[in-house]
């Protein structure tokens, strides 16, 4: 009934009765060990690294309790590994020679039964995850904290062996529950291979076929059989829109409820403005204006440009969010746990309370509010000449939208010139500005990806109406430019200023071998590839130039964004790669972001007497309750980033999905966006939606695969599918539970 699970019993504890026991797992799993060892060696090196490196061999001996008559064979052991040189000793200290070989990190596991270790800390800054094969996988699950050892290399890439879990990732499981006397739920994440057995005294009254979150309470003895659990949470109809948000929102685990302590703390906020508040400059008479999407219901950015003698002066101004949310208060705290708002087409998860994120800090025309304003001015062809900073009172004039702005600015239609009049002037100023920080961006570097995002349209009754792509256009690209040069500017400021405790936004150089991987995979498409500075941003913009608008366009930007690193966050500034930055953070947006917020109370500080140099002499040796270390903030806030990133591409894909569940039988235009041994995968051109093709439905030849080249090629008739080929196919079956999308050529 139930696919076998594995678990990790209890650690033991050094000091405690409890014996030592081998992770259960399958047998002869990590069991490596010298001729005559009483301890496995892949235990006993975990156990070394776990305690710094270093430990004594009473200590070893201690841990796995070990009697009077089992340390010679200990010692022998010990002295096989140290003639190894995988220890050495150390006056009587057994210490490892190499601990960069021993990594802690978090298990992401792989359906297929294979994962990766996601190096934690400062191992993070090293070369990249660690990939674990099944068998060397032991009793770890998905999400679990582990201990890993290095064993070698293949290529770029590191293999290793999981030595032990050091923490779970969680106990809780989202899936659907399937009744009976003794029931069980089934996850709904595949990287679980096991179903939770549930008594029908502890479903909490689930009924059969609906959504739950289970809790595991016990693993059986062996370790291989399913755990048992109970029901904590009926979340109701799976096929419900409704149900399957919060689905996604209890499987990456995020945060939806406000504390106690923060809802106190946000009754008592202050929603008065003075404009004559201390330490603020009065704009009220700056013409400032936003322009957002359609649906927007938080408005964090105001802009305005007035024409000077010699070029012009660009105001972006940014919700004074630090003013209503104290560092080390409770909303602060909850603020920085979600870490980043998170999007959904039928809800949003807010970072900050709504009476902040849609009122108090969203700058709403005609209304009186607190800013953070960058005030940067430009020569004539768009060149920085000068940038400060300050804390504002401002009133913005419009609530634009972005294709508002484009029927004036691009379309000119007439009526709308009419009715917006005396915005029209302001509107061009701004558009000509944006041409000249474009321009130069690109001309330094900056790489003009065309990556498009899937819009999903729902209805008032809650159904799917449509997937499209989402439309951009040059009134997009405005506001960009200005969101830009404000992060420039502000990530200037802050680097001239050591010891500030904001976050740059940074994004590190390509893998050379990537990049290299892709020019040979290149030459064989015909394409004349830039001969000069091979991997920088300037090269990389003028391969996307080169295939603008050719039938390869599609091929070259999946290939070269699968060359790029992640960006991130960063205490240390190292240049943002894709935007041929020298300098940049975000600060444009912190009702929704927290670094952004940590950007805003460093310029504060840098902006009151003394800056944080002269704070930092007054409290030496005592750090600030509440304040955050930049270093720890960075890799966490990255880390929210992407579980925030995965929640919304899944939450769309689950969307997707039951939109196409009526469609089996229709044919559909295709771009093949990838090529496996199990056949094509396709992206639908209207609709935004991807499926696969299998290689046994290509029935016209045998198929062979080509990997290093991204294609298929027919054994008979030589027939080639490469990625970026355009596809006719017909929706031939959809699995709403697996997500998963079938068609076949039509």
């Amino acid at each position: 009934m139930a696919a076998r699970s594995r678990r990790h019993p209890p650690k033991s504890r050094i000091g405690k009765s409890k014996k030592f026991k081998r992770p259960a797992g399958r047998p002869g799993r990590n069991t490596a060990r010298p001729r005559g060892g009483i301890i496995p060696e892949n235990d006993l090196l975990g156990f070394i690294a776990a305690n710094g490196g270093r430990a004594e061999k009473a200590e070893i001996a201690a841990a796995f309790e070990l009697g009077r008559g089992h340390r010679k064979a200990l010692q022998e052991e010990l002295t096989i590994l140290c003639r190894r040189r995988v220890l050495f000793d150390d006056d009587g200290v057994l210490v490892l020679r190499r601990r960069g070989d021993f990594v802690r990190g978090v298990l992401t596991m792989n359906p297929r039964g294979f994962g990766f270790v996601v190096p934690e800390g400062e191992q993070a800054r090293g070369e990249g995850d660690i990939f674990v094969s099944g068998s060397n996988i032991g009793a770890a699950m998905h999400g679990d904290t582990v201990l890993v050892r290095v064993l070698g290399r293949r290529g770029a890439k590191r293999d290793g062996v999981i030595l032990r879990v050091v923490e779970r990732g969680s106990n809780l499981v989202v899936g659907v529950y399937t009744a009976g006397k003794t029931g069980f739920v089934t996850p709904e994440d595949e990287r679980f291979p096991f179903k939770i057995i549930v008594r029908r005294e502890q479903s909490r009254g689930a009924r059969d076929g609906e959504a739950v979150v289970a809790r595991m309470t016990s693993f059986h003895p062996s370790g291989m059989g399913n755990p048992k659990g109970e029901i904590v949470e009926v979340l109701g109809d799976p096929d419900s829109i409704a149900v399957q948000s919060e689905i996604v929102i209890r499987k990456f685990q995020l945060p939806h409820e406000w504390s106690s302590a923060a809802l106190a703390e946000l009754e008592a906020v202050d929603g008065r403005v003075r404009a004559d508040a201390p330490g603020r400059e009065d704009l009220r008479a700056v013409r400032h204006i936003t322009i957002d999407g359609e649906t927007a219901r938080d408005f964090d950015d105001a802009v305005a440009v007035e024409k000077r003698p010699k070029g012009y002066r660009l105001y972006v101004s940014i919700a004074d969010v630090s003013h209503y949310v104290p560092e080390g208060s409770a909303l602060d705290d909850e603020a920085y746990g979600r870490g980043t708002s998170v999007y959904f087409p039928t809800m949003v998860l807010p970072m900050l309370p709504e009476k902040l994120s849609n009122d108090l800090c969203s700058l709403v025309p005609r209304q009186d509010r607190y800013a953070f304003t960058a005030i940067l001015d430009f020569d004539t062809r768009g060149r920085p000449v000068a940038a400060r900073f300050t804390r504002s009172v401002i009133n913005s004039k419009y609530r634009m939208t972005y294709d508002l702005v484009k029927e004036i600015l691009i379309d000119k239609i007439s009526g709308r010139r009419a009715e917006y009049a005396d915005l029209v002037p302001d509107l061009e100023r701004m558009e000509r500005l944006g041409h000249l920080l474009l321009d130069r961006r690109m001309a330094r570097g900056s790489i003009g990806f065309e990556l498009p995002e899937a819009f999903v349209e729902v209805g008032d009754d809650g159904e799917i109406t449509n997937v499209a792509r989402r439309g951009r256009h040059f009134a997009h690209q405005i506001i960009e430019e200005f969101m830009l040069a404000a992060n420039e500017a502000v990530a200037r400021a802050l680097d001239a200023r050591p010891g500030h405790r904001g976050l740059f936004r940074i994004h590190e150089n390509p893998d050379p071998v990537k990049v290299d991987e892709f020019a040979k995979f290149a030459a064989t498409l015909g394409l004349a590839l830039p001969k000069d500075d091979q991997g920088s941003p300037r090269w990389f913009g003028k391969v996307l130039e080169a295939v603008r608008g050719t039938p390869l366009e599609y091929i070259v930007n999946n290939l070269l964004l699968r060359t790029m690193k992640q960006a991130r966050y960063s205490a240390d500034n190292t240049g943002h790669f894709g935007l041929a930055a020298d300098h940049y953070t975000h600060f444009t947006s912190p009702i929704r972001r927290y670094p952004d917020l940590m950007a805003h109370r460093a310029l504060a500080e840098i902006l009151t007497a003394g800056g944080p140099g002269a704070r930092r002499k007054k409290e030496a040796g005592k750090p600030a309750q509440g304040r955050r270390d930049p270093r720890e903030a960075g890799d966490f806030l990255s880390r929210r980033e992407r579980v925030a990133v995965d929640a919304e591409r899944e939450m769309v894909d689950r969307l997707k999905v039951r939109y196409m569940a009526d469609k089996i039988g229709e044919t559909f235009e295709a771009v093949v966006s990838g090529v496996s041994p199990f056949g094509l995968f396709v992206e639908l051109i209207d609709s935004f939606v991807s499926g696969a093709v299998a290689v046994t439905d290509l029935t016209d030849d045998y198929y062979e695969v080509d990997e290093k080249n991204h294609r298929l090629i027919g054994r008979r008739t030589n027939k080639i599918l490469r990625m970026g080929d355009l596809v006719t196919v017909r929706l031939a079956g959809v699995d709403t539970v697996r997500r998963r999308v079938n068609f076949v050529p039509a």
